[in-house]
């Protein structure tokens, strides 16, 4: 039953917040479910503030926010230089790190520069590098961006005492990790020196997939956010290809495709998938051509799964190649993966600068165009999760999305 409360500022709520921004060669949408949002203590822009009082469940309010409106505005001073030896190499831990072209690093690795302390781990951003100098900004990613706000109320709920507590700026924290995924001036971001797709376990890939595992990678949570994705890219009809799969294929359960093809690495999990038509094993890592033909399929998704491939690449070439003109290309991940077989720079990264690195493998190839990108955060883990006493989370989804040139 629907919940009739309306939001007052003595009410308490749940709100998703979503994100739409653009940079030059993609469209971003990112989501954030906030919890408890508390109206009486709680932070937002006037505007959105009032927007959202007398609101019922099931109801939304959009605003479109200059730059500078939602986080702190960009600032000339924040964007300086720095000498070599100012950036700590040795990190917080013990593995070196080489300052890379676009690339962000905490806060805290600068030494010496004025507002940064040691413990600081919010992002800054490398915009050159040279000899003996790095030059940084240390502006908020999103801080240059128009962005467009919609703010849908998912719950209201009585608020039965008021015992004082952290007040949430819930813009910021929506805000925080969106505008990594974009180039710094439409200039590749450095990703791929320091050998970035070594792994830890580089034995034959076809010994660790050899035996089924038929255990899912994700919350159910997650994998509805998985299918909402594909349910807003592949239409009912469509040829597909499911590459990178096993013995679930997290399309809408009420799309039906003309075909849908698995690829992956172990056949019994593969003959186990329902969803597929036909399936063939195939290690990515080794082979430099897709078994398909050219412009056979309308659809390619890639789900939990690209972290994996250390030739990404000739992958993304070949799934131009047997992409149709107009074919859309959806690759999905998480923050959760195999690590003896993940590529090495995929821990290195932050979750949103891996969303920039596929969004990398989709222009290096220049045969993708209309390139999107899509995050979905904060959302309760459900109960019934074995996860659920560890994490209060659902696994956050990622994905970017292009379309055959």
């Amino acid at each position: 039953m629907l919940n009739m409360e309306i939001t007052t500022s003595d009410k308490l709520a749940t709100i998703e917040f979503q994100l739409d921004w653009k940079s030059p060669n993609a469209r971003h949408r990112d989501r954030f479910t906030a919890q408890r949002v508390n109206f009486w203590r709680d932070v937002f822009p006037p505007a959105l503030y009032d927007g959202l009082m007398n609101k019922l469940t099931g109801e939304s309010v959009a605003f479109d926010f200059a730059p500078g409106a939602i986080v702190s505005a960009r600032c000339a001073r924040k964007q300086t230089t720095v000498k070599r030896g100012q950036f700590n190499k040795r990190g917080m831990g013990n593995e070196t790190i080489a300052p890379r072209f676009g690339r962000f690093y905490p806060k805290g690795l600068l030494r010496d520069v004025s507002g940064v302390y040691q413990a600081n781990r919010e992002p800054f951003r490398l915009v050159g590098v040279s000899n003996g100098h790095l030059d940084v900004d240390l502006n908020h990613p999103l801080s240059g961006f128009e962005v467009n706000v919609t703010a849908s109320i998912l719950d209201v709920r009585n608020k039965f005492d008021e015992r004082g507590g952290t007040s949430n700026a819930w813009l910021e924290i929506a805000a925080d990790g969106p505008g990594m995924q974009a180039r710094w001036n439409d200039e590749r971001t450095d990703f791929f020196t320091d050998n970035p797709f070594a792994r830890a376990d580089e034995t034959d890939d076809s010994i660790f997939y050899e035996k089924p595992r038929f255990v899912q990678h994700l919350d159910e949570s997650a994998i509805g956010n998985v299918k909402s994705i594909y349910g807003e890219v592949l239409k009912p009809g469509m040829k597909v290809l499911d590459l990178m799969s096993s013995w679930t294929s997290h399309f809408p359960e009420d799309m039906e495709f003309a075909t849908a093809v698995g690829l992956g690495m172990n056949a019994e999990e593969l003959a186990a998938n329902p969803r597929l038509s036909d399936y063939l094993t195939l290690d990515l890592n080794k082979t430099d051509r897709l078994p398909f033909g050219d412009g056979e399929f309308d659809a390619i998704v890639c789900t939990a799964s690209v972290e994996y491939l250390n030739r990404p690449f000739e992958v993304f070439r070949e799934a131009a190649r047997v992409l149709k003109p107009g074919g859309v290309f959806a690759v999905t991940f998480s923050n959760r993966w195999f690590p003896p077989k993940a590529i090495a720079i995929w821990s290195r990264l932050h979750e949103f600068e891996r969303v920039g690195m596929v969004a990398e493998y989709f222009l290096e190839s220049s045969l993708f165009g209309d390139l999107s990108t899509f995050s979905t955060r904060g959302l309760p883990r459900p109960d019934n999760d074995k996860y659920a006493k560890q994490f209060a989370y659902s696994d956050p989804i990622y994905a970017v999305v292009g379309k055959r040139r």
